[in-house]
């Protein structure tokens, strides 16, 4: 039998809870108000004056954290405030995204801002999506990327989305039908090739995770984010986290069914949500109408809307429709503040976004101004999946910037 923890054992460990709770409160704030004072961040968090002061010098030794280069002048008397800042001279996160086609590398700043990206297509072939080679591929591309940085970067750790069924807990993408990708130990395997942490996470909670922390639901009670790619999924955002569900299955809505849905789903039924509007249906019928040559990128589709094609407007707009019926019946469900479409069309064309918008004023029987509460992505149409993957490993840093400290240099500080 192992012995009984003492209660001292059981005190250390609160304590190094408490301290990491409280680091964690300090560097939300900074990202918030930053550049801000010491006492702003008491007052924000509830913590005493002396431990903020002992938590910001603790992170500005660690590199997280600086001394804002000018004072905050008061109308009260006295020296004006030193404020401090995030510290974005050192450390970024790294940022894996596995989409069907391509893989999307790319490096992240603390404040969630995209400071490089490389796509990196999949070969041709049975192994073209084969897991080793794509996370070789991905950590040389993110080798590739640090190199070109400054030498005195470093990166804090690494950050995988993708879709399908993926167990953030256990680091593993358990079921990704598309890429062929079954019970695939990411984390171990990426950490292994990079020798940083690897966290993984589903590109719908990953971010849902950007919102919170960088974008548009900053601040929100709940929000509701659809991502429809090629891989159809969403995520459900409470308080200060994501829903995960056990074994990370929650926002599985790619078999929802669609009113009135034509399309045959490989589950055998016809009318599945991911079946009707995934990016290879979208490619399919724009192919199958002659509006692009091949069905193998949905930014032709788009681009052959933007041209003046009405056959492509109105399949953008039936997807947008689609998609809305689908917001509007989760919207009822979760009652969310927000709710966040990540979608072709939506991003790009207002006719879209006001085509799923009016669907999903038809459709709810919520209480809602969907102008306000039905909103596409914050983040730029080219940076969306560099944010996803970045947004997996930023979380973490700001739920225990300690804790990441530590894993990259086994220091307990």
């Amino acid at each position: 039998m192992h012995p009984s923890p003492s209660g001292k054992q059981l005190e250390r460990v609160a304590d190094g809870a408490r301290r990491r709770t409280s680091a964690s409160a300090v560097m939300r704030t900074v990202l918030e108000d930053g550049p801000v004072a010491r006492s702003s961040i008491a007052r924000r968090t509830g913590l005493s004056p002396a431990s903020v002061t002992g938590h910001c010098a603790q992170l500005a030794r660690l590199g997280l954290l600086r001394e804002a280069p000018e004072a905050l002048r008061t109308n009260g008397v006295g020296r004006p405030h030193i404020p401090v800042d995030l510290d974005d001279s050192r450390f970024l996160a790294g940022g894996v995204h596995v989409a069907v086609p391509y893989t999307t590398v790319a490096l992240l700043g603390l404040r969630g801002q995209v400071v490089a990206q490389r796509r990196l297509t999949h070969h041709a072939g049975t192994d073209g999506t084969e897991p080793g080679r794509i996370l070789a591929n991905a950590a040389e591309g993110l080798g590739a990327l640090l190199a070109a940085r400054d030498p005195g970067t470093a990166l804090l750790g690494v950050g995988l989305a993708t879709g399908g069924w993926v167990d953030r807990a256990q680091g593993t993408v358990v079921e990704h039908p598309m890429l062929g990708w079954r019970d695939v130990a990411a984390s171990d395997r990426l950490g292994g090739l990079t020798g940083l942490p690897v966290h993984v996470d589903a590109h719908s909670r990953a971010l849902a995770n950007g919102e919170r922390l960088f974008g548009i639901t900053r601040g929100d009670r709940s929000s509701l984010h659809l991502f429809i790619g090629n891989v159809v999924d969403a995520a459900f955002a409470t308080g200060d986290g994501v829903h995960h569900g056990p074994r990370s299955q929650a926002g599985a809505i790619a078999h929802l069914p669609v009113e009135r849905g034509t399309v045959a789903c490989p589950c055998g039924r016809t009318g599945c949500l991911q079946a009707e509007v995934s990016e290879q249906t979208l490619c399919r019928r724009a192919y199958e109408a002659g509006i692009i040559p091949a069905p193998s990128d949905p930014l032709l589709v788009l681009a052959a809307a933007e041209e003046g094609d009405r056959r492509a407007v109105r399949l953008l707009l039936e997807r947008a429709r689609l998609v809305g019926r689908a917001a509007a019946l989760l919207l009822d469900v979760l009652n969310p503040d927000t709710v966040v479409i990540t979608e072709l069309g939506v991003i790009h064309r207002q006719d879209c976004l006001a085509a799923l918008r009016e669907e999903v004023a038809a459709r709810t029987s919520a209480v809602v101004d969907v102008e306000r509460t039905v909103v596409p992505t914050s983040f730029p149409a080219d940076e969306i999946l560099a944010v996803a993957g970045g947004s997996v490993a930023l979380d973490v840093l700001y739920r225990d910037p300690l804790g990441v400290l530590e894993s990259m240099t086994g220091d307990s500080h």
